[in-house]
């Protein structure tokens, strides 16, 4: 059942991102650079394509206008950083989902921007490997476009770049014909913290609950990974 809810919560998640991008750039994926890689993605999920139309037909709605992309940052006990990105038609309802989810878990809510020092923020885009390709003459060839880390994962190649160099890759990309898995933005952390596996148990709770939020779209924290 676990899967079924992931592919579920994916669907919904890409279902939002494809509706605010068509909202910002048209229903075009020919002119809509963002809207592209998003349908991209959706098909390397296999997310129904009459999902993916009902999402772009859905930033037509007058409802649709009023999503609003809203961060919201806070401590988790032991002092972990988490920053929850969400796209909510109302901001009462979801602050007030987020800072419960904090407070009943040991955690608070902080004010915007204030844990911003503690993650950089990257445009991550999965690409197809591709026959002859040499990723040091790939990372060379990126630098000027603001990537400044490849490596490879499985049968992927994986870009680390600028959170604004965004359109630059993504154009380069397209141009040298690479077959983009998926694009995100994501906050990686710049140190991360050690905890017990006590209290990673306690913090798995609460980003669980974050993840069960329709209104949550990602969350990010600077908790070590556990011991494999």
């Amino acid at each position: 059942m676990k899967r079924w809810g992931n592919m579920a919560r994916v669907f919904t998640k890409l279902g939002k991102q494809i509706t605010i991008a068509t909202r910002d750039g048209g229903p075009d994926p020919d002119t809509n650079p963002r809207l592209r890689v998003l349908v991209q993605q959706a098909k390397k999920e296999n997310m129904p394509k009459d999902n993916v139309e009902r999402a772009i037909k859905k930033a037509t709605d007058k409802d649709v206008s009023d999503y609003k992309e809203v961060v919201y940052e806070g401590y988790g006990p032991y002092g972990i950083a988490i920053v929850v990105e969400t796209a909510t038609d109302n901001t009462t309802r979801t602050v007030a989902n987020v800072r419960s989810y904090f407070n009943k878990h040991g955690g608070s809510l902080g004010t915007s921007g204030s844990l911003e020092f503690l993650f950089d923020h990257k445009c991550v885009f999965r690409i197809a490997q591709k026959e002859d390709i040499s990723l040091e003459d790939l990372e060379l060839e990126l630098i000027d476009y603001g990537v400044d880390e490849v490596e490879e994962d499985g049968d992927e190649i994986v870009l680390y770049g600028e959170f604004k160099s965004y359109s630059e890759i993504q154009s380069y990309l397209e141009g040298k014909g690479f077959e983009i898995h998926s694009a995100e933005f994501e906050r990686i952390p710049t140190d991360l913290k050690q905890v017990t596996p006590e209290q990673r148990a306690q913090l798995e709770k609460l980003l669980d609950k974050f993840e069960e939020d329709e209104d949550v779209q990602n969350v990010f924290h600077n908790m070590a990974e556990g011991e494999e």
